[in-house]
C-alpha cells in the first residue's frame, strides 16, 4: 500500500505541472459586441464607412458574409445569443426580460465557461439594457454570467440629454436622435468602457493560471446617435449622404406586415434630416470602431492575441431608410443581417470570408467546441469551427430570423376573441433566397433573389414562374420554425422566478 501512494504521489507530482501547462493554454475569449448596427462597415464593402479597427480584425480571421440575428430586437436577439436557443425555446420575445423569467436554469454561454474555470467579465450592454436611461446600471443583466461587471456612464449619458435633436422631443433610445458632441472619446461611455477593458485585460495578464471570457458591449451606434464632433462627423459631410429613392414604388408589393416596422414619427423626417440622422449614424460606428481598436491594441501589447479569440457582432441590423424604413424590427436583410467576424488563432485562415449563411444561435457551439467547454445538450446551433478551417464549407446554408407582430407579442395570439391577435413573421435565409411568411402566409409572402436583387426591391413570392420555389422554401422554413421550439413544442411563458438559481456550481 506504502508502494502504491508513493507511486501516486510521483505520478502526479510528474503530471500536475503538465495539467497548469494544459490550464494556461486554454484559448481566452474576447466578445466584442456593437449596439444597433448594421453592415455599414469598410470590410463589408461599405464605400463611404471608415472603420480600420474592425476592418483589420476582418484581416485576421475570418469574415461571415451572411450572418443573421434570431430575432431583430435588443432583447429577444441577445438573450438568444448568449444562450444558443431561439427565441422560441427562451421564450423572450420582447425587451425588458431575461431568460432566467422562463427558463431560469439554463446556462448561459459565460456561465458556461465561468464553471469551467475561466473568469468572466462583462462591461457594458451584453443582455438588454435601456438605452440610454440604463447606461451606468446593470440593466436587465444576468447576475449568475459574471464574476465581474462594470457599468460606467460618459457625456452622452450624464450631460447632453438636454442638447439631443430627437424626432419625439426628450425621447432617445427608441426614436431617431442625434448630437455631434464637443467632448472627445475618452469622455463618452464606450470610451470609458474601452479603457476600462485595457484595465481587464492588464488584469489577465497577469494570470497565467486562469483563462478569460471578457465581454465588452458598445452602446454605439445605438440611438441616440451621440459621438465627438471631431473627427467623426467631420468624416461624414452632410452633403454626401444618400437618400434611398422610390420608395413608393419599392412598398408596392410588400405584404402590410412587412413594413410594420414603421413609426409614425418618421413622418416628420425630411431629406435634409435623413441626411443628418445618417451622417450621425455614420460617426457613431466610427466612433466605436475607434474604441475597438484601442482594446484590440491592448490585447496585442499584452502578449495575449496568439491565444485569444475575439469574436466581434451586433445584436441585429439596422435600417436607414431602405424600403421607407428606419431602425431594427422588419425581416429584410438590413434588419436581420448582422456582422460576424472570428478570430480564432490557430484555427481560422486569415482575411478569410465564408459565404454560407450563418446565425448568432451557433456562437455558444462554436465557442464551446473551439475551447473545450461542454456546452448544454438542449442548445440549438451548429458549430462554425469547419468554416473556420475552410469557409467554403457550407454546413446548414441557411439562417432563420422571426419578429413578432402585434400589440402585446405572442401572448395575444392566444386569446381568440382579441380584437388585434399577433402573430409571427419568419423569414429564411439560404445562398440565393429570403422567403419570408407572414402569419403563416395568411398575412402575407415575400421572394426575394438576391443573385439578382441584392437590396430586395421585387417581391416575387406571388408570381407564378417563382410557385415551385415558393412550395420548396415554404416546406424548409415551416421545418425550420419547428425546430425552433423546446422538446415540449410551447413557448415558455414569462414568469416572476429570476435569481433563485443563478450560483455558480463550486
Amino acid at each position: 500500500m506504502r508502494n502504491f501512494f508513493l507511486c501516486f504521489f510521483c505520478i502526479a507530482t510528474f503530471i500536475s505541472p503538465q495539467l497548469l501547462l494544459a490550464q494556461e493554454k486554454r484559448p481566452n475569449v474576447l466578445f466584442l459586441m456593437s449596439d444597433d448596427l448594421n453592415n455599414m462597415l469598410g470590410c463589408y464593402g461599405d464605400p463611404l464607412a471608415r472603420t480600420p479597427n474592425i476592418d483589420r480584425l476582418a484581416a485576421r480571421g475570418v469574415r461571415f458574409d451572411r450572418s443573421y440575428c434570431t430575432f431583430p430586437l435588443c432583447g429577444p436577439s441577445r438573450n438568444s445569443m448568449l444562450t444558443g436557443l431561439y427565441p422560441n425555446s427562451t421564450g423572450i420575445l420582447a425587451n425588458s426580460q431575461i431568460f432566467r423569467q422562463t427558463i431560469p436554469t439554463q446556462l448561459s454561454l459565460s456561465q458556461a465557461f465561468r464553471q469551467s474555470g475561466y473568469f468572466a467579465a462583462r462591461i457594458g450592454k451584453l443582455y438588454h439594457y435601456n438605452v440610454p436611461n440604463s447606461i451606468g446600471t446593470n440593466g436587465h443583466d444576468d447576475p449568475g454570467s459574471w464574476e465581474l461587471e462594470l457599468n460606467p456612464a460618459g457625456v452622452d449619458r450624464l450631460e447632453h440629454h438636454p442638447d439631443i435633436f430627437s424626432l419625439t422631443p426628450n425621447q432617445f433610445g427608441g426614436t431617431l436622435s442625434w448630437l455631434a458632441s464637443p467632448k472627445g472619446d475618452m469622455f463618452h461611455t464606450d470610451g470609458l468602457m474601452a479603457q476600462d477593458a485595457q484595465w481587464v485585460l492588464e488584469r489577465c495578464a497577469k494570470r497565467k493560471d486562469r483563462p478569460f471570457f471578457l465581454a465588452v458591449g458598445f452602446f454605439r451606434p445605438h440611438t441616440p446617435y451621440v459621438a465627438p464632433k471631431e473627427p467623426y462627423f467631420g468624416w461624414y459631410p452632410e452633403k454626401d449622404m444618400r437618400i434611398v429613392p422610390n420608395i413608393a414604388e419599392d412598398q408596392a408589393d410588400i405584404p402590410a406586415a412587412g413594413l410594420a416596422s414603421y413609426k409614425k414619427e418618421q413622418d416628420k423626417l425630411t431629406d435634409d434630416l435623413r441626411r443628418q440622422s445618417l451622417q450621425a449614424y455614420y460617426a457613431s460606428i466610427s466612433f466605436m470602431d475607434a474604441q475597438v481598436g484601442k482594446v484590440i491594441d491592448s490585447l496585442d501589447q499584452l502578449g495575449l492575441s496568439d491565444n485569444t479569440i475575439i469574436v466581434f457582432t451586433s445584436d441585429h441590423g439596422y435600417h436607414t431608410g431602405e424600403h421607407g424604413l428606419w431602425q431594427k424590427q422588419s425581416l429584410f436583410e438590413e434588419s436581420a443581417r448582422v456582422p460576424l467576424l472570428i478570430v480564432a488563432p490557430g484555427v481560422s485562415a486569415k482575411n478569410s470570408v465564408a459565404k454560407t449563411p450563418v446565425s448568432h444561435i451557433d456562437l455558444f457551439t462554436t465557442l464551446s467546441e473551439l475551447c473545450g467547454i461542454k456546452p448544454p445538450a438542449n442548445i440549438q446551433g451548429q458549430s462554425l469551427v469547419p468554416m473556420l478551417k475552410d469557409p467554403k464549407i457550407t454546413g446548414r446554408g441557411w439562417a432563420l430570423t422571426q419578429v413578432a407582430r402585434g400589440p402585446t407579442g405572442p401572448q395575444a395570439a392566444k386569446n381568440p376573441n382579441a380584437k388585434d391577435k399577433s402573430f409571427f413573421g419568419f423569414s429564411l435565409r439560404t445562398a440565393r433566397w429570403r422567403y419570408t411568411e407572414w402569419d403563416e402566409g395568411k398575412q402575407g409572402r415575400e421572394l426575394y433573389d438576391h443573385d439578382n436583387d441584392p437590396t430586395e426591391q421585387t417581391n416575387l413570392a406571388n408570381k407564378p414562374e417563382h410557385s415551385k420555389t415558393v412550395e420548396e422554401l415554404s416546406m424548409q422554413l415551416q421545418a425550420a420554425a419547428k425546430s425552433t421550439l423546446p422538446p415540449s413544442g410551447k413557448i415558455p411563458e414569462v414568469g416572476t422566478a429570476l435569481w433563485a438559481p443563478l450560483l455558480v456550481d463550486p
